[in-house]
């Protein structure tokens, strides 16, 4: 097969290696439009045993990215500037920098290298594949080459992704308020000398603190003021970290003949569930495998690619929605108490409801 992958992230990476690890004679072209140490953003976080679906078809890529990661087994929501501890809701983090060169290293074990600084610009670049990978993220050039029935749906929330040298113990999520209104900061280390720090408003807060007017270096200041007390006199740090409004994409069609959606080109879910690069590298996984059980036949691997993952995307993407719903009106919910807030905050997503809890949460519940 001659196959083309648009995108060297997660998605993109993962089944290229995959891929050429089980059929060495494939031909493999793999094209990134940024330089290969460019990311953005700071860490990547995964809900806890997220990674658990490597170990037993992958154990040589588990091992490789699970010492390079942050865990915890706690989470904390921090409210009227009382910390709540939920126990028993573990999470991991590494780098997005780290996990894209441990995916290259991957690839490049099997002879795939990524051409980078390579932008797709037109659809007749995607002619002479027998295959046509749309791994290239939410605002996927190829998939803009075809009708896949898209729609992109912003959330109305503003947030902002900053990261910092103060090392959070656990996941933590804290809430404050000012002369503009209320703000909330997702925050956790994702390695041992750095952590990310997202922090986000409502548009109305966004409009009245004066954020529009603001230099990236001003809305940096802003947020060292605002979160002084969490960041400890730790400095924030920027890295193209502008105000955005989460887009929720959707496609009604995943593939269109030879050419496939994967990753957040197919569908984002809001960063709030840690569950987008999982989501991509399962892309790849079911993706690479369809081809695999199907004999290399394009049409009906992309057919049993969308049949076996459609059901499992459309329940986590729902999980994701009602967790996004929930920040988008998060200065609803900070009328109530603290430990009610925290309760009103872990069951955001439907996924987790109090029995689950007792189990998982005994000493939060007990509180």
């Amino acid at each position: 097969m001659n196959i083309l992958v648009a995108g060297g992230g997660p998605a993109g990476l993962y089944f290229s290696y995959l891929a050429k690890r089980r059929h060495p004679q494939w031909r493999i072209r793999v094209l990134e439009q940024n330089p290969a140490d460019a990311t953005f953003g700071f860490g990547v976080v995964f809900s806890d045993r997220a990674l658990e679906f490597l170990r037993e078809d992958d154990a040589e890529t588990y091992g490789l990215i699970t010492p390079a990661m942050e865990t915890w087994t706690d989470l904390t929501v921090v409210h009227r500037g009382t910390p709540i501890v939920i126990d028993g809701i573990g999470f991991a983090a590494i780098g997005r920098l780290k996990l894209l060169q441990l995916l290259q290293q991957q690839a490049a074990s099997v002879g795939v290298v990524p051409e980078f600084e390579r932008a797709l610009s037109s659809p007749q670049e995607l002619e002479g594949y027998d295959l046509v990978v749309a791994a290239d993220g939410a605002n996927s050039a190829v998939r803009r080459m075809r009708d896949f029935g898209t729609t992109v749906t912003p959330l109305t929330n503003k947030f902002a992704w900053f990261g910092t040298t103060k090392l959070f113990s656990t996941l933590t999520q804290t809430f404050v308020e000012n002369e503009h209104d209320t703000f909330n900061a997702h925050h956790y280390r994702h390695s041992s000398a750095m952590s990310t720090f997202i922090f986000e408003c409502d548009a109305a807060t966004w409009a009245r603190a004066g954020f529009e007017r603001m230099s990236e270096a001003e809305t940096l200041r802003y947020g060292e003021r605002l979160f002084a007390g969490t960041l400890e006199g730790h400095p924030l740090v920027s890295n193209k970290s502008i105000w955005r409004n989460f887009p929720n994409v959707r496609n009604r069609r995943w593939s269109v003949g030879n050419v496939v959606l994967t990753g957040d080109a197919l569908r984002t879910a809001h960063f709030s569930i840690g569950s987008g690069t999982r989501l991509a590298m399962e892309d790849a996984i079911a993706l690479e495998r369809a081809l695999h059980e199907e004999g290399g036949d394009v049409p009906a691997a992309l057919a049993a690619f969308e049949a076996g993952r459609r059901p499992i995307v459309e329940k986590l993407v729902a999980a994701a929605d009602a967790s996004g719903a929930w920040y988008d009106r998060f200065p609803e919910h900070m009328r109530l108490s603290p430990r009610e807030f925290a309760w009103s905050y872990i069951q955001r997503s439907g996924r987790i409801d109090p029995e689950r809890l007792r189990k998982t949460s005994p000493r939060f519940i007990e509180g």
